[in-house]
């Protein structure tokens, strides 16, 4: 090719964006942000935590509607956030007619996109996530649109739905139809996408480097346009789409500079991925929390697991693959195993409500600017049921939602349910996926 004669590093230019690495927010590091942070107004933040392999059903839905549910066994770890909890019933994710068979690909790809992938290995086929539909106008305010993150690699995904792409298990994040956004699974990694490779968070060290990132984009910007006048068609489209690139880099330095005095805590790189499944997974909360506070993000996807997870949990006394049991068959001893999971991730949800509610946000704290939902895309484990999904919304959704409930939607999709948290932030889309409507907006904030 010809522009291989004039190389242009990628990695030359994005590097200094921070796609790479992060360490621990400690405990007792939470006052420090409350204190070194100045306070502002509240805004609305969006965040989903997604568990994998679906659930035990009479384990988690609760039997009555409306203030008076009762608290399952595997809603029990929310008891302290109940009136910020609002679980939702008659929720369901039909697969796209035509598109049969690869119940865990459908599972997590319509989770946010409502729409079922096609069999097929290499070709990509889903649609874009709401969550990025957030982003795309919510990342204008912020210096990353958004962060998808994970607690499973997606290199070693494994098992996946024969005849589908694994990335459709990997993943429930879609820039657009055929561009999948996989997880970040190394807190190191998130932390430099956060706070860059200067090696801690000091705010002069941070500005230095981001002068250099721009001396950087300077030169390939005039390196390009010198290229640009003598390339076939095909070349120039390709050229187009990575000036975009740099634009989006370049905007995001921009921000980043005009919060140069904004104080963060003085944190260094972490060491990387922890041995410990539940010390990770808290790690990965922490840096959810920083960059909620920080502000340098607004929307945020976290997989507890991908579809077919073979994650062991020895340490509730689960030592099996969680996905191979999720196959139950009726066998006690298998339900009673995945429904300890089940509420092992309910217990790791809680905590970070618990963390969202100690940070400070303006006058209130980050759950009261939080839409959260927490959900699986089947239902039934054995079944793999999309009928009936387990979802709950929690936080106050900055004043457009109201816990304390269960509400039974009545078999409607998924998709409507998107429109509706969509309109909630301000972004007006007319359909999703399967969408016949919306979920009255009423019934969510009463």
């Amino acid at each position: 090719m010809y522009i291989s004669k004039k190389a242009i590093s990628r990695r030359t230019v994005l590097r200094g964006m921070g796609a790479a690495v992060a360490l621990p927010l400690l405990d007792s590091m939470v006052p420090a942000l409350s204190t070194v942070l100045k306070a502002a107004p509240a805004v609305q933040r969006f965040g989903v935590v997604y568990v994998p392999n679906g659930m035990i059903m009479p384990n988690y839905l609760p039997r009555t509607e409306g203030t008076a549910f009762e608290l399952t066994p595997t809603l029990a770890p929310l008891a302290k956030y109940r009136d910020q909890v609002m679980v939702l019933s008659g929720l369901n994710c039909t697969p796209t007619p035509g598109r049969p068979g690869g119940p865990h690909a459908k599972a997590t790809t319509r989770f946010l996109t409502d729409v079922s992938p096609p069999t097929s290995e290499t070709w990509l086929d889903a649609g874009i996530s709401m969550d990025q539909i957030l982003a795309n106008e919510m990342g204008k305010h912020t210096q990353l649109a958004s962060l998808e993150l994970a607690v499973e690699s997606s290199e070693t995904a494994g098992a996946c739905d024969t005849g589908f792409a694994c990335v459709y298990t990997t993943t429930i994040s879609w820039k657009s139809k055929n561009t999948p956004l996989p997880g970040q699974h190394n807190p190191r990694v998130v932390f430099e996408r956060l706070f860059g490779d200067s090696g801690n968070t000091d705010a002069k060290t941070r500005l230095t480097r981001l002068r250099q990132q721009r001396s950087v984009l300077d030169s390939v910007t005039q390196e390009i346009a010198r290229l640009q006048g003598g390339l076939p068609a095909t070349d120039r489209t390709k050229l187009t789409e990575y000036l975009e690139a740099i634009r989006s880099v370049e905007r995001r330095i921009e921000l980043a500079e005009a919060r140069g005095e904004f104080e963060v805590p003085l944190v260094a790189h972490p060491e990387g991925i922890p041995a410990n499944w539940e010390a990770h997974v808290n790690l990965m909360f922490d840096l959810q929390v920083l960059a909620y506070q920080c502000d340098l993000t607004r929307v945020i996807t976290f997989m507890l697991g991908r579809e077919h997870s073979g994650m062991t949990y020895p340490q509730i006394g689960v030592p099996d693959a969680h996905h191979p049991i999720s196959h139950h068959q009726g066998e006690p001893e298998k339900i009673a195993k995945v429904a300890k999971i089940n509420e092992y991730h309910m217990q790791m949800f809680a905590k970070y409500l618990e963390k969202l509610q100690a940070a400070r946000d303006g006058d209130g704290t980050l759950l009261d600017s939080m839409t959260l939902m927490y959900g699986a895309g089947i239902a039934d484990s054995n079944s793999h049921s999309p009928m009936n999904i387990p979802m709950i919304l929690a936080g106050g959704g900055a004043g457009h939602l109201k816990g304390g409930r269960h509400i039974n939607l009545k078999a409607m999709p998924l998709a409507n349910l998107h429109l509706t948290l969509l309109d909630q932030f301000g972004v007006r889309v007319d359909k999703i996926g399967d969408s016949t409507g919306r979920v009255d907006a009423n019934i969510l904030s009463l």
